[in-house]
């Protein structure tokens, strides 16, 4: 074991040789891959409590234990809790790029754990770790899952199984980019259903996805999962928007 992990170690640094770790947050140069310069800490906005206790939206003054946001009350999600450890602005939007369209992994370790501490208590009684599906014409474009990935990451740190194909997305519909609201959940009715691989059934899940946006993707991944007879889905995303839902993004 000390040998394998010995090896592994100079394999590392060989590698840290000749394509040097920089920052998630800058081209400059770091000690390990997936670090952030402290300076640059600060330029995050990092989300926590007081928050809905459905969706996560941010309130801006404390509120009792399971207080809903306005949207929430007024129809709450099929899902049972969302949150996110981000809110979604042009650094954190620089993180989620780089690894949605530029495939840059150096960073999953640390979103895994921001993630981690964000959804505690969802993975805390979590029985699988379920990634929001691409469709496989845009799979073979981009060659990868961003989701997927955030996953199998987050996996590695709690110990909670991933489904990989607990979900499939059945049509290719526009990019979610630009569309309102309303828009995004046109957009995607219809789009979700279960896989045959796993059975679901009687289990709880935390579907994970990059962002949250409006919520439509995570409310049609969520009816697909309760479809299937999941016991009950929880929604984890690396970075939340905190804005009106009905803007256009």
């Amino acid at each position: 074991m000390r040998g394998t992990l010995g090896r592994r170690s100079i394999l590392a640094r060989a590698a840290d040789l000749v394509w040097p770790p920089r920052s998630l947050l800058s081209d400059r140069l770091v000690e390990r891959p997936g670090a952030i310069e402290a300076e640059r800490w600060a330029e995050l906005h990092f989300l926590g409590d007081p928050c809905c206790a459905a969706c996560g939206f941010p309130f801006e003054t404390a509120a009792d234990d399971g207080a809903l946001c306005g949207a929430c009350a007024a129809e709450r999600p099929a899902y049972a809790s969302a949150r996110a450890p981000l809110g979604y602005d042009d650094r954190s939007r620089q993180l989620v790029l780089d690894l949605k369209r530029g495939g840059r992994r150096d960073g999953l370790p640390l979103f895994a754990s921001w993630m981690g501490q964000a959804g505690a208590a969802m993975l805390a009684e979590a029985d699988a770790i379920v990634p929001a599906p691409l469709h496989w014409t845009r799979l073979v474009e981009r060659r990868f899952n961003q989701s997927a990935w955030l996953a199998q990451a987050l996996s590695a740190r709690c110990g909670k199984p991933v489904l990989l194909n607990a979900l499939v997305r059945r049509k290719r519909a526009r990019s979610q980019g630009g569309l309102t609201a309303s828009q995004r959940r046109r957009n995607v009715a219809g789009a979700y259903r279960a896989g045959a691989v796993h059975s679901l059934a009687g289990r709880i899940v935390v579907l994970v996805d990059d962002v949250f946006t409006t919520g439509a993707t995570a409310e049609a991944c969520t009816r697909a999962l309760l479809r299937a007879k999941a016991a009950r889905v929880h929604v984890l995303t690396l970075a939340r928007v905190v804005r009106p839902v009905d803007v256009v993004i």
